[in-house]
């Protein structure tokens, strides 16, 4: 038997009516913003990720699917989306049409790292850029929308972390100050964070090994460094935040996976997922369009694993109830089975959610597979009931069963409460 790829996943039918919700959730909610949804190709150039995110991160060096096709043109299965909406963004021109472009994707991304809770090699993301604004009001409404998303799906214990890593004249006193720092230590770090440490020392504070977190428990913060307008940019978002009554706390090493990230930096995470904890994270990105080859335009998103919401969301069955068939028609005959499906037909046309058998099994089966998949109604017709253009409208849930006319049938129904 040939099996799934490690570290991919089938999404059975049982599964899917959760990602349906999520991504009608995510439609609706992202209207009431006034964001526009774009679409990216599955493959990108490899050359847009190796700019874009940073050859000294983990997802560059190590995680990335690609190969050379047979062109001789190198190429990368998306390992994250907001460099290929970048490139979208100055491929088409969007900044010419609109002086702000608010975005948002879903989308299913690849990297082959450790497969483990919550995090697979083929993934799915949704998330939003805003393209334009320099401002902190930017900042504000994309954060605003991830917690407030979560929020609206019913996840409690939201804990939002924010940081500022500043400008570039910020980020390039503190990069001096912490070589510094770690210089004595460099013996104990990782190969990978002593590469790191020459070519971009900001990546160590992203480390996940413990002994080297102890190590940069007493580095200098990169808050000490920031310019006034770096600290006036942040002092805006957090009032902001506040004024919309969405709390967050401080974490001053805390500078994301990727290189791009400017300014904001910030995580939302939920206890609801255990160790691997983090439900999103975003930024703002303000020199990644002018990186890409566009011109300089100010950004600020975030992105969110879907798998790891559905986690999330796990523990709040009253909010996310499965979408059950509402009715089930049996016909008890041969001679009644083809009006059977001329009655299902018609009702799908009135919006009605309806399923016939196909097995031709008896009443007692049937009607015992309606309960098991929670049914509300099952309509029974046998050859006294065709004769005289009646059916049996059984409530699955109280047991009651009602003599209806078929020309009557669709105003029963809509009377009753699905």
């Amino acid at each position: 038997m040939i099996r799934s790829v490690k570290g991919t996943h089938d999404i059975l039918p049982d599964q899917t009516w959760r990602w349906r919700k999520i991504e009608s959730s995510l439609h609706g909610f992202m209207q009431k913003y006034g964001y526009q949804e774009i679409r990216t190709p599955a493959f990108e150039k490899t050359e847009l990720f190796s700019r874009g995110i940073g050859e000294e991160t983990d997802i560059v060096s190590k995680e990335m699917y690609s190969w050379t096709d047979q062109g001789g043109e190198k190429l990368t299965l998306k390992p994250e989306l907001t460099a290929p909406v970048v490139r979208s963004f100055i491929q088409h021109n969007l900044g010419s049409q609109s002086s702000t472009n608010r975005l948002y994707y879903m989308d299913t991304l690849f990297r082959r790292e450790r497969p483990q809770k919550g995090r697979t090699r083929q993934f799915h993301q949704f998330g939003v850029e805003v393209f334009g604004s320099e401002h902190p009001e930017a900042d504000a409404e994309v954060i605003a929308i991830s917690y407030n998303f979560f929020k609206t799906l019913g996840i409690d214990n939201l804990t939002l972390t924010l940081n500022s890593i500043g400008s570039d004249d910020c980020r390039n006193n503190y990069r001096n100050e912490l070589r510094n720092y770690l210089k004595p230590f460099l013996s104990d770090l990782t190969e990978t964070s002593q590469n790191r440490f020459q070519n971009n020392p900001l990546r160590i504070l992203d480390t996940k090994i413990e002994h080297e977190k102890e190590i940069l428990k007493n580095a200098p913060e990169i808050g000490n460094f920031l310019t006034v307008d770096d600290k006036s940019h942040f002092e805006e978002v957090k009032s902001l935040l506040n004024g919309l009554s969405i709390p967050f706390s401080i974490q001053s090493q805390m500078v994301r996976g990727l290189d791009y990230y400017t300014r904001t930096t910030y995580e939302i995470s939920s206890t609801a997922l255990g160790a691997q904890d983090a439900l999103c994270g975003g930024g703002r990105y303000d020199k990644l369009v002018e990186t890409l080859g566009g011109k300089p335009t100010p950004a600020v998103g975030f992105a969110a694993g879907i798998e790891r919401l559905l986690l999330a969301l796990e523990l709040k069955p009253t909010e996310f109830n499965f979408e059950s068939i509402q009715i089930y028609i049996i016909g008890l005959t041969e001679k009644v089975r083809s009006n059977c499906q001329v009655i299902a037909q018609d009702l799908r046309n009135q919006g009605f959610s309806v399923s016939t058998d196909l097995l031709r099994r008896s009443l007692k089966s049937l009607l015992r597979e309606a309960n098991r998949n929670s049914v509300k109604v099952a309509i029974i017709i046998g050859d006294d009931e065709l004769a005289n253009d009646i059916v049996q409208v059984k409530d699955m849930e109280t047991g009651e069963q009602t003599t209806v006319s078929k020309n009557k049938l669709t105003e029963h129904l809509t009377d009753l409460d699905f």
